[in-house]
């Protein structure tokens, strides 16, 4: 069951990138680009937590 769940991210991760792909390209329907939004979207949200974690080092 892990496994289906595991399969079914990993399509939908690779899917995103293949939309911010042809979005970048900038001959993309709008659909496309809407999954691009929603996919850098996530990014930043899974990314933010881990910068709160990070002390600035002092020079």
């Amino acid at each position: 069951m892990i496994v289906l769940l595991l399969t079914g991210v990993l399509a939908l991760v690779l899917g995103g990138c293949a939309c911010v792909w042809r979005a970048a390209r900038g001959d993309a329907p709008r659909w496309v680009r809407a999954a691009a939004t929603a996919t850098l979207a996530a990014g930043e949200l899974v990314r933010r937590p881990n910068d709160k974690g990070r002390s600035q080092s002092d020079d």
